[in-house]
């Protein structure tokens, strides 16, 4: 199903302090079968460049109809915009793309900062998780990041959020994260261990923007926790950025080792400077009515 999908299961509309869009909060009831099947999943990573596509035209309807058409059920979003400045005309862009889709959401700001004027929203810059699931649970993370906004020293900030939500019975953590874009991987791999040392529960997906290939010494401890899936079905290099003719994989989803692989692309759209990866998952029916930790 695309994220267009209209759910009549779906509870009554809620809404979290620390995100700027609303979700909505909901359990299916299990499967009384003694071995459930299998729940599918497409979910999909992307790096929205704030809605401006690879020409830097902004543009988030045509965000909204990459998403819609190749008929994601659970993305994370990285480079998000709220309020945050001319670029993308002062828009919340999280709540702007959950309302075009029909879907829950969930924001994580990783700044925060006061507001041009008195009285206007807060200028905020993150990563956001839309969802057609409903979202049980949501938390924005810290982990170590190193930005002029927070000071001169690497330190722990937000912006690693986590959702639960439940598929057809089955309940699944999903994370989005952003790493550090710079040569030296020290931050990185600090960043890595923070999110290893957050990270719980099965099943469990990890996507997002590593800014790293999948070869790079600091990401070798996700791949002890973690199955990169485009190792497991990918094919060609599975490039990602930049968008127009890419050159390196940077941008991944990655599954805990009960949930399996079936399909994944890398779709060709010059929407971002990123190219989404998205992949089709089985999440294990055996998870069916158990509660992640």
């Amino acid at each position: 199903m695309s994220l267009a999908t209209t759910r009549t299961r779906r509870s009554v509309l809620s809404f979290l302090g620390a995100s700027s869009c609303g979700l909505l909060s909901g359990q299916f009831a299990g499967s009384a079968s003694a071995e459930p099947p299998d729940r599918e999943l497409t979910a999909m990573s992307y790096n929205i460049y704030h809605g401006a596509g690879s020409n830097g035209a902004l543009d988030l309807e045509r965000t909204a109809r990459v998403i819609r058409e190749l008929g994601a059920e659970i993305v994370g979003l990285q480079e998000v915009d709220v309020h945050w400045g001319e670029r993308s005309n002062f828009q919340d862009q999280a709540k702007l793309l959950a309302e075009m889709l029909g879907v829950n959401c969930f924001f994580a700001p990783i700044y925060s900062l006061d507001p041009p004027e008195h009285g206007r929203p807060r200028r905020e810059y993150g990563l956001a998780v839309l969802s057609e699931h409903p979202i049980l649970r949501s938390k924005n993370h810290e982990i170590t990041r190193l930005s002029p906004l927070l000071g001169t020293e690497p330190q722990l900030a937000p912006g690693f959020p986590e959702v639960e939500v439940n598929v057809r019975g089955v309940n699944v953590s999903f994370y989005s994260t952003h790493l550090d874009y710079r040569a030296d991987p020290a931050v990185r791999r600090t960043q890595v261990d923070d999110m290893l040392e957050i990270v719980d529960g099965e099943p469990a997906l990890l996507v997002g923007d590593l800014n790293a290939p999948p070869d790079a010494p600091e990401l070798g401890p996700l791949w002890e926790a973690f199955d990169d899936s485009w190792d497991a079905r990918g094919a060609e290099p599975g490039y990602t950025y930049p968008a127009t003719e890419p050159t390196k994989r940077i941008d991944y989803v990655l599954t805990s080792p009960t949930v399996e692989t079936n399909s994944v692309d890398v779709p060709n759209t010059p929407a971002s400077d990123h190219r989404p990866v998205v992949a089709d998952l089985s999440l294990p029916g055996s998870a069916v009515g158990r509660e992640n930790s």
